[in-house]
């Protein structure tokens, strides 16, 4: 066999190796490419905005062909997306340097989302409101968008119109300050939030690799099963969810609990971090008594004290008092500032939303009983208030039990190792930490898309989501990125697909093409593969072949 230097001693041309990820992320970039194309002829505008009336977008929007042709480029790109996506996972065998291919390409499959038009969803309009609610004095805890002038026209969702904002106070003075900034231009207000958005993603960039190593787990692998999941890119960036913010700074807050021994003053920050967390969304309160744990035993690493109920407490306390003493000032300067909400962000954590779907198993388990009472002839309308009810109680003794659960190994008196990688307390901590979280996100009648994101990042972290687990977890992004693709789609009623409403029209083409396009990927073996348990063992014994 010609070696290279000989090769090159022959006058013969030595042979060009391609990087691995080269083809993936061509494929995937391509994918971002046709989304933000399609964007342009079925995303959301607001009905005042002057890309509307853009002479190149016209025929995208305003016409048969082009409302199609933008669905069909829209779903192909996020099934382009999806297959390159299964396709990286070779880089984690086959790089020299597999973090930097991966996050890299997840980087690269990013930036055409920054200037798509809002797809999957139409929050970032409910964002544009409640801005305008805050700046009027308005107190968006109590008060909807609808009593505002106009607010139709900035594209807020019907849903939202009498709806309280579920988001916590800090969120709201971001968005004041986007709309005191954009003034009476949407789209700047728009690409402002999805800046914020993507400034959540990169803390996910960076602090996944790093709290994986913390673990013990694979960096590479637990960043391309996050980062570069196309359901996240799209979800964080494309959609504009401030969920990209909560996430980002719940994980740099965890990890700096986890490291609190390294420099005085981590676990305040910690704390702080996920205190951000929580006045963006506070439903990460759910993860304060975890972050006291790490904090508590990060700093007794290497000694030989125990941590003992007294030190948890201790910690404990200190955590609730830190958090609370920041939501308290923000509320006082809110009071100050002549805001109408104050601390009118309590009334989230007593709420209980309003509807269900029936992917949640409170959801499922209520339509299941109702259509039972129904035959039976009874009556139905408490079905939905008591499942909630008990799906709440049943999360929060969860919650209770993980945080008392004793740390199992009999690793409570001495650390096992130096190194983090092998400290058993930490990965426990961490393991309940998870499970608390997916009891509020499972127990809850409504489950988003991109509420599952939540979690996401600590299953990779923890070195799960493989075999079946990776199955379940890449039919789940299939199906969201299908069903995204499908249900928010702005098509004038005005154009004409024959017998069929022009909306369910869209709906059907995209549904149309994610049904063939998962049909190929199942038959085709090298990506049915990808997809089943032991495509990844398969993959790295063909990568690299026994001797």
């Amino acid at each position: 066999m010609t070696s290279v230097a000989d090769a090159g001693r022959s006058g013969l041309r030595a042979p060009q190796i391609r990087p691995p990820h080269i083809s993936p992320l061509a494929e995937g970039l391509l994918g971002s490419t046709l989304i933000l194309f399609g964007s342009y002829g079925v995303g959301w505008l607001v009905t005042v905005s002057p890309i509307s009336r853009w002479d190149l977008l016209l025929p995208l929007r305003t016409t048969p062909a082009g409302v199609i042709l933008s669905t069909v480029a829209l779903t192909l790109g996020c099934w382009l997306m999806f297959h390159a996506w299964l396709r990286l996972r070779q880089v984690l065998h086959t790089a020299e340097q597999p973090l930097r291919s991966i996050s890299r390409t997840a980087a690269l499959w990013m930036v055409p989302q920054l200037f798509v038009l809002p797809i999957f969803s139409r929050d970032v309009f409910a964002y544009l409101n409640q801005g305008r609610l805050v700046l009027q004095g308005e107190d968006p805890y109590s008060t909807g968008v609808s009593t505002l002038e106009n607010w139709f026209q900035l594209g807020t969702d019907i849903v939202w119109a009498e709806d309280a904002t579920p988001y916590g106070p800090l969120f709201l003075w971001l968005e004041a300050a986007v709309m005191r900034v954009s003034a009476d231009l949407p789209d700047l207000a728009v690409f402002l939030f999805r800046l914020a958005c993507a400034a959540g993603v990169v803390l996910t960039l960076l602090y996944v690799p790093k709290l994986a190593r913390l673990l013990g787990t694979d960096p590479a692998r637990a960043q391309w099963l996050t980062v570069a999941n196309p359901l996240l890119i799209i979800s964080f960036i494309s959609s504009v969810h401030n969920d990209a913010l909560m996430i980002g700074s719940a994980l740099v807050g965890i990890h700096l609990a986890a490291t609190a021994d390294r420099h005085r003053g981590r676990g305040v920050l910690a704390v702080l971090m996920v205190t951000l967390s929580i006045g963006i969304k506070p439903i990460t309160m759910v993860l304060l008594p975890f972050i006291g744990l790490l904090w508590a035993w990060s700093t007794l690493r290497g000694r030989s004290h125990a941590l003992t109920w007294m030190r948890r407490v201790g910690y404990w306390a200190a955590t609730l008092l830190i958090a609370t003493g920041v939501m308290l000032g923000v509320g006082l300067i809110s009071v100050a500032g002549g805001d109408a909400y104050g601390f009118g962000w309590l009334t989230v954590l007593t709420g209980t939303g309003t509807g269900s779907m029936l992917w949640s198993p409170v959801g499922l388990a209520d339509a299941l009983l109702t259509g039972a009472l129904m035959l039976a002839g009874l009556s139905h309308e408490w079905t939905l208030d008591v499942l909630r009810t008990i799906g709440r109680a049943a999360s929060v003794v969860i919650v209770l039990v993980l945080m008392f659960l004793p740390l199992r190994s009999g690793a409570e008196k001495t650390a096992t190792s130096p190194t983090l990688g092998t400290d058993a307390p930490i990965r426990s901590i961490m393991v309940r930490m998870t499970w608390a979280f997916a009891a509020l996100v499972l127990l809850s009648p409504v489950i988003q898309p991109w509420y599952l994101l939540w979690l996401l990042p600590l299953i990779a972290v923890l070195g799960q989501g493989e075999g079946r687990q990776f199955t379940g977890i890449s039919l789940i992004t299939a199906f969201f990125l299908a069903y995204g693709a499908a249900d928010q789609l702005q098509v004038w009623q005005f154009l004409e697909f024959g017998p069929l409403a022009p909306g369910l029209a869209m709906t059907l083409v995209s549904a149309a093409v994610s049904v063939l396009a998962l049909t190929l990927l199942m038959v085709r073996r090298g990506s049915r593969t990808l997809i089943l348990p032991g495509g990844e063992s398969s993959e790295r014994k063909a990568q690299h072949p026994a001797p």
